[in-house]
């Protein structure tokens, strides 16, 4: 059963009650990730992720993870380019203990120098562990290419220039302007009691005082070319991308399905074409990255370098025939069962459906019912694909990635051709 209550200074408390578990998944989402950071402030969030499991004014760090630990709980945090969370999973009788937790990291943390700069370090690994793997690397940098002079276009962790520059009193600057209760969400699915998370959430984050400044995202502008880093590798990396909708937007349910057909299965064209049938690459994937007011719909392809433009044209070719003609039934069909099974298989998880309910708050202000998603993804047609297909992947909207040991002049094959 779902519930939802919001507190007098602006949080949002959604549950959903699961009476078979004996557990109890639980999240403090805040509406705030790395695209909401000044340029000097590139990768604050992530570092302010780190930091708050760090100790506060009445635990250590040991003892925080001790305490996770005497409980058997099991907890987190991830920063993305919207959203923060920090996230626990434990028996349901452990709910108050956890939210004492949660609460005192988010609020009471002390972010001592000599833990900052240990954890800098750890970020700064990070980095360059990133930087190492390139089949990671190219899409930091299709994000900064693509979206230009954006911050949707840095990357969550940050520069090593910035990551240096944080100390605690810019951490309180930012966590004063972006992590206020009007962009609070906590949310719990599992044997938990509304009323009971009611009264400990305002035990504890109650007297967070309300923040009057209205802090609104501006839309980016996506900049195609083609790009090109020269790096001494085994393999040439190449991702192709244009823009796509939002999260927002009743298209969402198309670009998904599309995206299965496309490339996000082993049934799918690009894998069938590119890896099965000329054996051009061992990972071939579309994927789409969407955000609350626009999107990316991508390709990606690590190859041989002599085989890049025949790779390259193997994917121009799919997507010139999915322009073409429309999707047939059968492989309409099959994509939507993907997801729907996705879906369902997902929502057996305590972890899934808390997650699931804090982004439906955050981005549409009620929880979507799985028969309205399966609705909107059986109102999808063979037609309406191809006429969006034909309306995204336009010539001039299209960019290329490319990263390994080669040159811009070695890219023969023009994807912008379709």
């Amino acid at each position: 059963m779902y519930q939802k209550t919001t507190l007098k200074n602006g949080i949002r408390i959604v549950t959903e009650k699961i009476p078979h578990l004996h557990s109890v998944s639980v999240g403090v989402w805040v509406d705030a990730g790395s695209r909401d950071e000044e340029p000097s402030e590139s990768g604050i969030t992530h570092f302010i992720e780190h930091m708050l499991f760090k100790g506060t004014e009445k635990r250590s760090a040991l003892q925080i993870a001790k305490e996770f630990d005497a409980i058997g709980g099991l907890s987190n945090a991830f920063t993305s380019k919207e959203h923060t969370c920090f996230h626990a999973k434990v028996i349901d009788y452990h709910l108050p203990l956890v939210i004492d937790i949660l609460s005192d990291i988010f609020l009471n943390s002390k972010f001592d120098k000599e833990e900052m700069d240990r954890e800098r370090a750890v970020i700064l690994q990070e980095i360059c562990m990133v930087e190492d793997t390139p089949d990671d690397y190219i899409h930091i940098l299709l994000s900064e290419h693509f979206w230009g002079n954006h911050s949707l276009a840095r990357p969550i962790y940050g520069y090593r220039e910035t990551v240096q520059s944080f100390d605690k009193d810019k951490i309180l600057r930012y966590m004063k302007k972006h992590y206020h209760p009007g962009r609070i969400v906590i949310a719990a699915a599992g044997n938990v009691e509304h009323e009971n998370l009611i009264k400990l959430v305002e035990d504890s984050f109650g007297n967070l005082a309300k923040n009057p400044n209205s802090y609104k995202r501006i839309k980016p502008q996506p900049q195609p070319n083609v790009y090109c880093t020269t790096k001494e590798l085994e393999q040439t990396h190449l991702c192709i991308a244009t823009q796509t909708c939002s999260l927002k937007n009743q298209e969402r349910y198309l670009c998904g399905v599309f995206n299965i057909i496309l490339g996000g299965s082993m049934s799918s064209r690009l894998f069938q074409e590119v890896r099965e049938k000329r054996g051009l690459a061992y990972s071939v994937y579309s994927f789409v990255s969407m955000h609350s007011d626009t999107g990316m719909l991508g390709i990606y392809a690590g190859v041989q370098k002599d085989k890049l433009n025949a790779a390259l044209e193997a994917i121009r070719g799919t997507i010139i025939e999915l322009k073409s003609k429309p999707v047939n039934d059968e492989e309409l069909k099959l994509a939507k069962d993907h997801i729907k099974g996705n879906m369902y298989l997902n929502a057996e998880s305590s972890d899934s459906r808390m997650s699931r309910l804090a982004k439906n708050e955050i981005l549409y202000n009620r929880l979507v019912p799985f028969e309205e998603i399966e609705e909107n993804l059986e109102a999808v047609t063979g037609k309406g694909i191809q006429q969006w297909v034909n309306s995204v992947f336009k010539a001039e909207s299209l960019a290329l990635e490319v990263l390994g040991p080669i040159n811009k002049t070695d890219i023969k094959v023009d994807i912008r051709k379709i």
